[in-house]
């Protein structure tokens, strides 16, 4: 199992088709940074492939505070740093996307 970072906005580039190309089932994908962009509710559809494999979705909430991100697409759980740290023990390997 996985964990999947991505730090890039889905209209930046191709990070996102790649990383989202690249889950499994099992697999956690937490967003980061700019990638925070993502769990908007615009970008819904891009992630429904994740939702089909039952791929644990997470959203940084430091960055989505950062950017005065409010409402999210409720397939993203909010994550701590700490939650950061627990999922990077918890999976292996942990692939960046950028």
């Amino acid at each position: 199992m996985s964990l999947h970072t991505l730090n890039k906005a889905p209209s930046g580039s191709s990070a996102t088709q790649d990383c989202l190309n690249a889950l499994q089932a099992g697999d956690a994908l937490l967003l980061i940074e700019d990638g925070v962009y993502g769990a908007l509710d615009a970008y819904s559809a891009l992630f429904q492939h994740a939702e089909s494999l039952a791929v644990d979705c997470y959203v940084l909430s430091a960055d989505t505070d950062a950017r005065g991100l409010t409402t999210l697409n409720p397939l993203f759980k909010p994550a701590s740093y700490s939650t950061f740290v627990e999922l990077s023990c918890q999976h292996h390997p942990v692939v960046s996307w950028a």
